[in-house]
């Protein structure tokens, strides 16, 4: 284990409960579990806001796109006073390290079609830990309540009788709004917006045409690229111009963001030209027409 008691697993594949099973036979969640830490480990139950919790205790916390500047002060002040810390695989390293060296942490990240640990043996490991009495806090990318799965995880919470509490976080079309200066709503252009996913639970993409061909509607896919001619197909099917304005984010929110701009029509051939590898959000509406983008990332169809 490293010399500075950092029980650090990395984002590999295989399960978090194994790997949890491995911490404790190696004596670190008794560790922490016994170093003084203080009073910074003191969860509380929202119900019982100033009393110390005595058993374990869950917080579900939005880590934001990425870059340490987006967190909020309450997910801070849990990643402080974590004992163990389950974290998404697009966590970076800046905002692990805001986490008491003594904790464990472990990678329960999921990377699209990738070998990645399962939801129900990340919900165990929440439990498992929580048992023993464990601050833990759960560290999703984005905001937990915006395709973080967070309901699921709060169920089985509640039905193992652990305590919890959820902390927000800035959603990656937030922080590309901010990034690359566009509005997601704009008055008298785009009333309303709407956040959809490409990764639906049986792998499918279903896009009713009342939903998406309000040509004032802001529409913004995440985890959907690797289905950009699909979507393309269907607004142009349901009635959306071709002429629709497009922006194409990798890795919002992070220093290493990459943008494209064009029109609906393009759309799936920037995707395809561009070969990301990153997180990509697919912005499609008249508002992203306002999209600043330096002449260093912006693209366009080569003639």
């Amino acid at each position: 284990m490293p010399h500075d008691d950092t029980f650090l697993l990395p984002c590999v594949s295989g399960g978090g409960v194994e790997q949890a099973q491995r911490v404790e036979s190696e004596g670190a969640i008794t560790a922490v579990r016994n170093a003084p830490f203080g009073s910074t480990t003191r969860a509380t139950s929202p119900a019982n806001a100033g009393e110390e919790k005595r058993g374990g205790f869950v917080s579900l916390v939005g880590a934001g796109p990425g870059d340490a500047d987006h967190l909020t002060l309450g997910a801070l002040k849990a990643l402080q006073s974590a004992q163990a810390l389950l974290y998404d695989a697009l966590v970076s390293e800046d905002i692990l390290a805001q986490a008491p060296q003594k904790c464990v942490k472990i990678c329960v990240g999921k990377r699209g079609d990738r070998l990645s640990v399962s939801q129900d043996k990340t919900n165990e490991l929440m439990v498992r830990l929580a048992q023993k009495g464990l601050h833990v806090v759960r560290l999703k990318g984005g905001d937990p309540s915006v395709f973080g799965r967070v309901e699921e995880e709060r169920l089985y919470l509640e039905a193992h009788g652990i305590g919890h509490k959820t902390l927000p976080g800035v959603t990656a079309a937030s922080a590309a709004a901010a990034q690359f200066a566009f509005p997601l709503t704009h008055r008298g252009e785009a009333r309303s917006v709407t956040f959809l996913t490409g990764r639906t639970k049986d792998g499918s993409i279903d896009l009713r045409d009342e939903s998406i061909s309000d040509p004032m509607a802001s529409l913004v896919f995440y985890m959907s690229s690797h289905n950009a001619a699909h979507i393309e197909a269907s607004l142009l099917r349901a009635g959306r111009s071709p002429q629709t304005p497009v922006v194409i984010i990798e890795n919002a929110g992070r220093p290493t963001a990459r943008a494209l701009s064009g029109t609906l029509r393009e759309m799936a051939a920037l995707v395809s030209q561009a070969a990301f590898e990153g997180p990509v959000l697919m912005g499609v509406g008249t508002a992203f027409g306002y999209a600043r983008l330096a002449a260093t990332v912006k693209a366009r169809l080569q003639a």
